[in-house]
């Protein structure tokens, strides 16, 4: 997956596209800055799960970036942020809607009973474990609390 990102920093600059190859630079660099964390040499290359451990984080950083210059009413920065969330969200597998996630939801609460109001945590911890990398984590707590309420 590495290599299919380095591959279109050049489809990028060729078809001039400066948003694309900015982000697509950033990435690589996030993959240097990660190797070196974790002690290996900038040559090496990740695994395909610890690039897409490194994806989701800019890509939650994009999304934070996009909250606080809404907040702050600078729609114009939230656009680029938004153009390169979505140049993110390529290289993402694809998440579960809150359809799915309650429907997932209310299956395990059929088979687990009703939840003490104490143990809601443990839920949606278990939730979320269960659907790692299928679903956002803000997500299955918006659908539970919805759920128990």
């Amino acid at each position: 997956m590495q290599d299919q990102i380095k591959s279109g920093i050049k489809a990028a600059m060729i078809a001039k596209d400066s948003v694309r190859l900015s982000v697509l630079r950033g990435l690589s660099s996030a993959f240097t800055n990660e190797l070196i964390t974790k002690g290996k040499m900038p040559s090496d290359t990740l695994a395909d799960d610890e690039v897409l451990l490194v994806v989701k984080r800019e890509a939650k950083r994009r999304k934070d970036s996009i909250s606080q210059f809404e907040a702050g009413g600078r729609s114009d920065l939230a656009e680029d942020e938004k153009l390169e969330l979505i140049i993110l969200e390529e290289f993402l597998p694809q998440m579960m809607t809150q359809e799915e996630i309650s429907a997932f939801v209310e299956a395990r609460l059929a088979e687990t009973g009703a939840i003490d109001k104490t143990k809601v945590g443990q839920f949606v911890g278990g939730i979320i474990k269960d659907l790692s990398g299928k679903a956002d984590g803000a997500d299955v707590k918006t659908v539970v609390d919805r759920i128990l309420q």
